[in-house]
């Protein structure tokens, strides 16, 4: 008799999940005489409708109303636990096994999803969510979609930070682990490389395509923060504000626990925990949408500590002081600036995105030299994984990758000064590109 799996612990942090769902209802029942009332203050774009709901409610005597709304708010409860108790208790396991790792250091490994001889593209997610987002399920998976088209996808898989690279600053992954990942990258591929950032990614590997235009061919920045003060400015600089009481709270540790970062991510939509499971409880659970749902959820509750000097850089630094989108940035003391970096730009731009304000990634394409855009009008997430992704965000991906990522050309990165001199020259042509949105 094989034995049932054990009981997920997430959605996390579930006792937030839980406390905000049961805040909000027992609210709802708070402010019920109020609003019968009429003396409960409301929004002015709400006033007319709250004028009709005060008639509608005068009609009726408050403990008939009370009646209802506690049988709607134990419907509503009944439905999000139902949802709750399916996902922890679903069979589904991702089956997907790793492919070679092309290059190791420590716990960042670089996966090599494709064939000798083919364009190399090189992936970087972002360092507080595993990779495999771009290689979710085998029919949700990025990487095998660009290796199916003639590409090959070398993703680098951050891990979890060791005893080492708990003490690592953004210096340390960039100038460290992704320089040299690059190095390798190109070295095995015997071409310069296209490099994909996702996220926080984008940023790294903009990072990587300044500091070393000689290996990076062409750069494609997925729904990437940049000016992170364009838009939520205030959300932003509370974000920053964090920066040093976690300094200070998790200095023991070393990392900003995975609890504390989904506590935040929570926090730009609170009850989106109580929708999405409301939701998944009405699914039949042997579809493949609640296969799906579960798929995506495991991956967002597997998610990876932050080492501490790289959360007060990306806190103080990024959200609380806007240093990217000032031109103040650095690192290895080099100035990372966008209007600087020359090569083949495109710059994906989800209009749906609640993690990083549109206006916040837009900015790269005014700012990117030899920039395209992409708008494609779904959210952060769903721009990698939801149903319109391969449509709305792959295929025109693996077009433009096809057209500015392919390279004959071998790679010598500790190559002559001749050498050298021909790769500036060859970026400095990048930069008479046409800044236009991606058709």
């Amino acid at each position: 008799m094989t034995a049932a799996p054990p009981l997920r612990l997430g959605p996390r942090p579930l006792a937030l999940h839980l406390l905000t769902a049961y805040g909000t209802w027992l609210s709802s029942r708070a402010a019920l005489p109020l609003l019968k009332s009429g003396s409960l203050p409301w929004r002015l774009e709400f006033a007319v409708a709250a004028k009709r709901l005060q008639g509608k409610l005068a009609e009726v005597e408050l403990d008939d109303i009370l009646g209802a709304l506690d049988a709607e708010l134990s419907a509503r409860a009944d439905a999000f636990l139902a949802g709750l108790t399916r996902y922890r208790r679903h069979p589904y396991r991702r089956a997907a096994s790793d492919p070679p790792v092309l290059w190791q250091d420590g716990t960042t490994r670089v996966l090599d999803y494709g064939a000798a001889g083919d364009p190399p593209v090189l992936l970087v997610p972002s360092l507080v969510n595993r990779a495999y987002i771009l290689d979710l399920t085998p029919e949700k998976s990025l990487v095998r979609f660009l290796a199916a088209q003639g590409l090959r996808p070398l993703l680098v898989d951050w891990g979890s930070p060791g005893a080492l690279e708990r003490g690592f600053t953004l210096t340390d992954y960039i100038a460290g682990r992704l320089d040299a990942a690059a190095v390798a990258a190109a070295d095995a591929a015997g071409a310069k490389l296209a490099v994909v950032g996702y996220c926080m990614g984008g940023l790294l590997a903009l990072a990587l395509a300044a500091r070393q235009p000689r290996l990076v061919r062409a750069l494609a920045l997925l729904a990437t923060p940049w000016r992170f003060h364009a838009e939520r400015a205030g959300q932003a600089r509370l974000l920053g504000a964090f920066a040093e009481p976690f300094a200070v709270a998790f200095a023991a540790l070393g990392v900003v626990p995975v609890d504390v970062l989904q506590a935040l991510f929570a926090a730009l939509d609170p009850l989106l925990a109580l929708r999405k499971f409301t939701r998944f409880a009405a699914l039949p659970q042997d579809s493949a949408a609640a296969t799906g749902f579960v798929a995506l959820e495991d991956w967002l509750n597997d998610g990876i500590p932050l080492a501490l000097p790289v959360a007060r850089e990306c806190l103080g630094d990024w959200y609380g002081a806007d240093t990217p989108g000032r031109g103040l940035w650095r690192v290895a003391g080099m100035p990372v600036q966008a209007e600087r970096v020359t090569q083949p730009s495109l710059v994906v731009v989800p209009a749906q995105d609640r993690i990083v304000p549109p206006a916040t990634a837009a900015a790269l394409w005014t700012m990117l030299p030899a920039a395209e855009r992409l708008q494609p009008p779904l959210g952060h997430i769903g721009m990698m994984v939801g149903g319109e992704a391969p449509r709305e965000v792959w295929q025109p991906l693996a077009r433009w990758l096809r057209r500015y990522g392919a390279s004959s050309r071998s790679v010598h990165p500790m190559g002559s000064k001749k050498r050298r001199r021909g790769l500036s020259k060859e970026n400095g042509r990048n930069a008479s590109w046409q800044r236009r949105d991606l058709q």
